[in-house]
Formats: C-alpha cells, structure tokens, sequence
C-alpha cells in the first residue's frame, strides 16, 4: 500500500523530531548547508524530498552511530561497500517499484537479461542511498517517482519499503525518513518478525 507524503514542505513536528534525535550527538555531521544542497540538486536534476531536505542543510549531514547500522552517510556519498564499477545512478529516473518486490517471485519468470534490468533500476534509478545495514542490506530513500519520500531496503532478496501498517508489511513503522529515524532511534527492530 502506497502512503501519501508531505514531501514539499517540512513540516516543523518532523524537523523537531529529527533534532532530538541528531544534533545532540556529538559524532554527528554539521549540516552540509543550503547551498550544497541546491548544488547537488541542481547537478542530478532533483529537489530532495522534505523532511530529508530541510535536514541535511540544517540539522545534520551523517552520523556514524546510524541509522543504519554501519552510519547514516552524508547525502552524496555511496557507502564503501556499494562496490566498483557499478552503473551510474541516475537519480532523476523514477524509482521503478510502488510495492514490495521478492525477488525469487520473478526471477524464473524473467530472461536473466530482463531480471538484471529490472533489478538494475531498483538499486540505481530514483534514490539516494541513506546507508548500509552490511552484507548487501541497502537504505534508500526514494527521491523521484511516486515513492518519493520512502525509504526502502534493498538488498539480495528484494526490495522492501519501510513504514506502513502492521500485518501487511515485513517493515510496518511510520513511513518516510522521520518514521525510519525515529524507528531506529527508539531501538525497534526493523522487521516485523523480530
């Protein structure tokens, strides 16, 4: 189920929640600041989703403590693991999923061309990475398409968004980047089983 944002405007309960949760920390980044911001939008051809926006210009740009586990990195920044030669991300392309994608569900029914594809896209096209739990386990926070404003996890199984109701989600929590930080700053696990 796909879960409407407010991804124009910052609201200022979710920027007071983002400040609670970072800027006290002392290994946090200091924010990257307005103009660094509009620079790498400029450069991709994307405005960042709110409450995102308003918080790496403002409140804080990372944080080695997380989330996720190995940190929450500076907005243009890929984690050290993400690897060589991959292909260019193209952020302004659409983010291709609206729902949860397992997958062993089409990976027989694809071509390997088609599934390399189609995967490709999930984990280049529409997102800025947020971080890395390890072991291939990537947080994207989606950026153009109609998931703008989620964030989801990408990994060797699939693509999975975080935050929406409990029973219909391996990850139901608050969607969007304040409800995952928030998620994480409460020390829930990100999954539903867990």
């Amino acid at each position: 189920m796909m879960t409407v944002m407010n991804t124009e405007t910052c609201d200022p309960a979710e920027s007071a929640a983002l400040r609670e949760i970072f800027a006290s920390r002392p290994e946090a980044v200091p924010p990257a600041g307005w103009e660094a911001v509009r620079t790498f939008e400029a450069e991709h051809g994307i405005l960042l989703p709110e409450p995102y926006r308003t918080f790496v210009a403002e409140v804080c740009d990372g944080l080695r403590a997380g989330p996720p586990h190995y940190g929450l990195l500076p907005f243009a920044q890929a984690p050290s693991d993400w690897g060589a030669g991959r292909p260019e991300r193209l952020l302004a392309e659409p983010f291709p999923l609206t729902e949860a994608w397992l997958w062993e569900e089409d990976e027989e029914a694809l071509s390997e061309e088609e599934f390399e594809a189609r995967t490709d896209s999930v984990y280049d096209h529409g997102s800025l990475l947020l971080g890395t739990d390890g072991c291939g386990m990537y947080w994207h926070l989606v950026v153009t398409g109609p998931q703008r404003g989620h964030v989801w996890l990408i990994d060797e199984n699939g693509a999975i968004p975080f935050g929406t109701r409990p029973g219909t989600s391996l990850m139901p929590g608050t969607p969007g980047f304040t409800g995952w930080a928030t998620h994480w700053a409460r020390g829930r696990s990100w999954f539903a089983d867990a």
